[in-house]
């Protein structure tokens, strides 16, 4: 049987929506596809090899022509697409959490998102820098989700020890609303900072260096 580098990825795929993260093997995968153990590991070296490329292939299918023009536009578009392209996988958020990876897919999705910045006028630095903060709070937020789905019956954390005036004081907001509303809110937070590092950088004499 003659397989691709592709059809393995997918299979490995397949059991990460099925099984979970913890339950994701070369010989699990070589289970889901039909073929030897061997011959999954011929086409993806290693598992280390193989959760990169199934973390680059969560972020395929990106359509950079079609994002907004205008710089705040496009990289809430982004944000939310990145988001949704985690979502869409069980535990997803947790195996890119635990990788560097450096696959077209995911450099695409990097690209766009410094492009974005850099258009916006700041400089490589801040726009480089600001592309991980962004991303940090998809992964951040999208991992807590796909964790608490797993249990959804989970009693709600209650917030009243008075040795903790502070989560007291704002019990009833901490675990209030949605995940999409929390990403939201806080998307908008680093909206303003970047704005707000915009107009600082235009009123140095240098543009911001």
């Amino acid at each position: 049987m003659s397989i691709s580098r592709a059809a393995v990825v997918d299979a490995a795929l397949a059991v990460l929506d099925q099984q979970g993260l913890d339950k994701v093997t070369m010989r699990a995968v070589a289970d889901e596809i039909g073929v030897r153990h061997n011959t999954v590991r011929w086409h993806v070296e290693s598992k280390q090899r193989l959760l990169i490329l199934m973390s680059d292939a969560i972020f395929e299918g990106l359509d950079v022509t079609a994002l907004p023009t205008q710089w705040e536009a496009r990289l809430r578009a982004l944000a939310r697409w990145c988001r949704s392209a985690i979502l869409a996988r069980r535990d997803a958020a947790r195996l890119i959490a635990g990788l560097s990876t450096t696959e077209t897919n995911t450099y695409r999705f990097a690209d766009a998102m410094i492009q974005t910045l850099l258009d916006a006028g700041l400089p490589p630095r801040t726009a480089a820098w600001a592309n991980w903060t962004v991303f940090y709070l998809i992964l951040g937020i999208t991992q807590e989700q796909q964790a608490e789905s797993t249990d959804p019956n989970a009693p709600p954390p209650a917030f009243d020890d008075p040795a903790f005036p502070a989560l007291r004081a704002a019990a009833a907001h901490i675990t209030a609303g949605t995940f999409d509303e929390r990403f939201e809110f806080a998307l908008d937070m680093q909206l303003t900072a970047l704005k707000a590092e915009l107009a600082r950088a235009g009123d140095r004499p240098d543009g911001g260096g």
